[in-house]
């Protein structure tokens, strides 16, 4: 997919999300409607949330196989991303150290830290392709813009 294919499609989506979130108040069926519209539209191989119980990201709503139902602050992509509070984008996943591979189809992904209005992180935004570099800035800065319509929610345990 070329970079302007890619923002047309986030161009698309990004309207519905917002239309999908507005005034929900159950936090878990926004992140099932948002998953389910990235995974969709994208066509990503999986595309899901973690959200924060504790010190643990405990599997949320997602598309695709099988994965994860655990993973601890800092291990990981997502846990990593969880810890640091930014925006990893992995263009191979067998050279990030201490990778976890709940699929071996996964070979790039992206995580995105899911911020509350008052500061705090409440999930990670999972997307995982099955070739290799697939994610940008582009897709940062889109994906960044998805989940700042989940910032009303202060957690989703």
């Amino acid at each position: 997919m070329t970079k302007s294919e890619k923002i047309a499609k986030y161009e698309e989506i990004l309207p519905q999300i917002e239309s999908l979130v507005s005034g929900v108040e159950y936090g878990i069926s926004s992140l099932a409607n948002i998953a389910a519209t990235i995974h969709r539209q994208m066509n990503f191989f999986w595309t899901g949330f973690y959200v924060v119980d504790g010190d643990t990201l405990l599997l949320g709503p997602f598309q695709g196989a099988t994965a994860c139902i655990k993973i601890p602050k800092g291990k990981g992509v997502c846990g990593t991303t969880w810890a640091q509070g930014n925006t990893i984008v992995v263009k191979n996943v067998e050279d990030f150290p201490g990778h976890i591979a709940c699929s071996s189809l996964s070979k790039s992904e992206i995580v995105v830290p899911v911020f509350s209005k008052s500061g705090k992180i409440t999930a990670v935004l999972d997307i995982d392709s099955d070739e290799l570099a697939t994610f940008d800035e582009t897709d940062k800065l889109y994906l960044e813009k998805v989940v700042e319509t989940l910032k009303e929610y202060e957690t989703f345990v």
